[in-house]
């Protein structure tokens, strides 16, 4: 098993961006393997600004 496996991606539903739970968003202070509810609510896609609520679970 992967050790990405237990790791969930969300993707922008305006741009397109992907977060990766694995990868974090270190430029941001978000470290690698933060879960996606644990990344604050006041977070906004780097490519295009818009909140969380604008992402949805990125399925496989």
């Amino acid at each position: 098993m992967s050790d990405n496996a237990e790791f969930s991606r969300w993707i922008c539903v305006v741009c397109g961006y992907v977060y990766d739970e694995a990868e974090g968003w270190p430029e941001e202070g978000i470290a690698p393997g933060t879960r996606w509810q644990d990344v604050p609510e006041e977070w906004g896609c780097p490519d295009c600004g818009v909140g969380k609520a604008d992402f949805e679970l990125l399925t496989d």
